[in-house]
């Protein structure tokens, strides 16, 4: 099943915007109703794609504390609808899905009801200590569950995500090279420590020169100030959430004038700095 709207990962400087949900019905934080956290994925996707972000990425962020793998139904449900509106609400646009922390499975199945262009997986291969305990990689079962459901939807894994550290003996060039060569992920994503936290952007010299074929996304710390930077190092789209949220705070919710003013910057930045 081909997606109407497919992520361009050919693309340099792909621009994608989080849409960090409140606490969904079932999560302990869970205190606004249903409907008015679907006025507010309408108003921050409408947002993004008006400021001239490329996609839209929706998670359930307020759902802290996170299961560390499948998550309940009620929360897939909630997840649907979510990404329904986003779809709505940014018809041109590529909308993906994020089911924290790591359910994959889930993810796809959000994507093959309602036509979403891509997910987002914490812990494609390999494993990482979370606050959720040993996280695995599913990277067997995942692509075996797209390629049965015959989803033209792309995987996006972080490499050593955030919020996380890796076991002992784990290197960044062996896990980006398994996560790519081995675990089929159609972009690799590479951040900082945790949501809002700056991403090195050595780390994404030294990937762009293991991998020069990826597409390599920032996942965590873009800011207005940091693009030229990041894109410079050899990054080729960014993933944007605390910047551009009310406040600079995640969680938040989008403000567009902050949205507008990341992306004028990113646009300024000459073509001779990063990948173009």
């Amino acid at each position: 099943m081909s997606s109407p709207n497919p992520l361009p990962l050919d693309r340099s400087r792909l621009l994608i915007g989080m849409i960090h949900l409140p606490a969904l019905p079932g999560a302990p934080a869970h205190d606004a109703p249903m409907d008015a956290i679907l006025e507010r994925v309408d108003h921050d996707a409408r947002a993004l794609t008006a400021a001239g972000f490329d996609a839209v990425l929706v998670e359930n962020y307020g759902d802290t504390p996170f299961h560390p793998e499948q998550v309940p139904p009620e929360t897939v449900a909630a997840l649907t609808r979510a990404v329904s509106v986003a779809i709505a609400a940014a018809p041109n646009h590529p909308v993906g899905v994020n089911v924290l922390r790591n359910d994959a499975r889930s993810a796809l199945g959000i994507a093959a009801a309602t036509g979403a262009s891509f997910i987002r997986v914490n812990v494609h291969t390999g494993s990482m200590y979370t606050d959720q305990g040993l996280l695995t990689g599913r990277a067997w079962q995942t692509l075996r569950l797209r390629r049965a459901l015959n989803l033209d939807c792309a995987i996006l894994a972080d490499v050593m995500v955030k919020h996380a550290t890796p076991p002992a003996g784990a290197t960044l060039d062996d896990a980006a090279l398994d996560l790519w060569e081995r675990g089929r992920a159609d972009a690799v994503i590479v951040s900082g420590a945790g949501t809002g936290r700056p991403t090195d952007p050595t780390r994404i010299s030294r990937l762009r020169a293991l991998l020069p074929g990826a597409p390599l996304l920032v996942g965590s710390g873009a800011t207005r100030d940091s693009a030229r930077s990041l894109l410079g190092a050899g990054a080729s789209g960014l993933i944007v959430g605390s910047w551009v949220q009310a406040g600079g705070r995640a969680g938040s919710g989008v403000d567009p004038e902050r949205a507008s003013r990341f992306v004028e910057a990113v646009r300024s930045v000459p073509p001779t700095v990063g990948i173009d």
